[in-house]
C-alpha cells in the first residue's frame, strides 16, 4: 500500500494545483491524439516524451484521477 500524506493548502493554491493537473491531462490528451494520429500536430501544443498513445492516454487518466480525488476532499 502507497504511504498517504495529509497536506496543508490554503484555497487558492488547491486551485492551483487542480488548474496544473488539469493542464498536464489535456496535454498528454493532446500527444495520445497526435501519437495515434487522429490529430494534427498543433505549435502551441507540447507533445509528451512517452512510448505511445496508450501510454499518454493512461497518464492523462492518472492525472484526472488526481484531480477527483482531490476534488472530492473539498
Amino acid at each position: 500500500m502507497a504511504t498517504i500524506y495529509n497536506l496543508k493548502f490554503s484555497s487558492a493554491d488547491v486551485f492551483q494545483i487542480i488548474d496544473a493537473l488539469n493542464s498536464r491531462a489535456d496535454s498528454y490528451q493532446q500527444t495520445a491524439c497526435f501519437m495515434a494520429g487522429q490529430c494534427e500536430a498543433n505549435v502551441t501544443v507540447f507533445i509528451e516524451e512517452c512510448r505511445d498513445a496508450i501510454e499518454a492516454q493512461e497518464i492523462a487518466q492518472h492525472y484526472r484521477d488526481i484531480t477527483k480525488t482531490i476534488e472530492c476532499q473539498i
